[in-house]
């Protein structure tokens, strides 16, 4: 056998692959790539105050075009606590939005939730709660959905990385891995904005990390919810600091 025969032979299987692993990951890409943009979305935030929305002064303001909340020694969080969108409840929808924050605690993203009165801070919201934090080792990051308050169930009811269903049981079931450990820390952007995707439709929950899928989550558990108010926490405990910025939804 001559050197190039020899060379063809051994090639013909390992092109087979590359083009076998290549289709792989561009099918993969393309179904965990986030969606475009719904067209005529409707901004939340109008980049100049805190028009439409609510939340305790001592801790919420708009700096440099940004929703800026932060406690401190002096101005603790009196539990956790929220700044609470004032247009409107929200059921199906698409959300969008960019955030940052220190690595000190942690904030939230509340949607179809609600405004539970409480004499000893005006701002408590239970709920859905897209967890956001300035880590990338997995569970603890930002993506995955927390109950907050227990409204929606118990703790942690969605990791990032998991496609699962709950059952009117209230047991859930993971069907597929969406990202891995180690992709989700290339994808997070550390000590600077990342873009946030929450789409809503009926008992059907995704949420996109810088356009890739995260999570998948259909809910038909006794405790899913179908409606309510969209709020920003501040989370009780270690003095913190987090911003947002264009903060725009679409009723889908």
């Amino acid at each position: 056998m001559t050197k190039q025969r020899f060379l063809v032979i051994l090639s013909m299987p390992l092109f087979l692959l590359a083009i076998s692993a290549g289709a792989w990951q561009s099918a993969c890409a393309d179904d965990c790539a986030g969606p475009p943009e719904e067209t005529a979305m409707q901004s939340l935030f109008n980049g100049e105050d805190l028009t439409g929305w609510d939340g305790d002064p001592r801790l919420w303001t708009v700096k440099d075009g940004v929703i800026h909340g932060e406690t401190t020694p002096e101005n603790p969080a009196r539990g956790n606590t929220f700044l609470i969108c004032k247009k409107g409840t929200f059921g199906d929808f698409e959300l969008r939005l960019s955030y940052r924050l220190n690595a000190t605690n942690n904030s939230g993203i509340q949607y179809r939730s609600q405004h539970i009165e409480n004499a000893g801070n005006a701002w408590v919201v239970r709920g859905y709660q897209h967890e956001i934090r300035n880590e990338v080792n997995l569970p603890s990051v930002s993506g995955f959905i927390y109950s907050e308050g227990g409204l929606a169930g118990g703790g942690r009811i969605c990791l990032v990385g998991e496609k699962a269903v709950r059952a009117a049981d209230d047991t859930k079931t993971v069907t597929e891995t969406l990202i891995t450990a180690d992709e989700y820390k290339k994808l997070f952007k550390l000590d600077d904005w990342n873009d946030v995707v929450i789409i809503a439709k009926g008992n059907h929950i995704q949420h996109f990390l810088n356009g890739r899928k995260i999570l998948d989550f259909t809910d038909n558990g006794p405790k899913a919810l179908s409606e309510g108010i969209i709020a920003l926490q501040l989370h009780a405990g270690k003095p913190m600091w987090a911003e947002y910025k264009n903060v725009r939804i679409k009723e889908l």
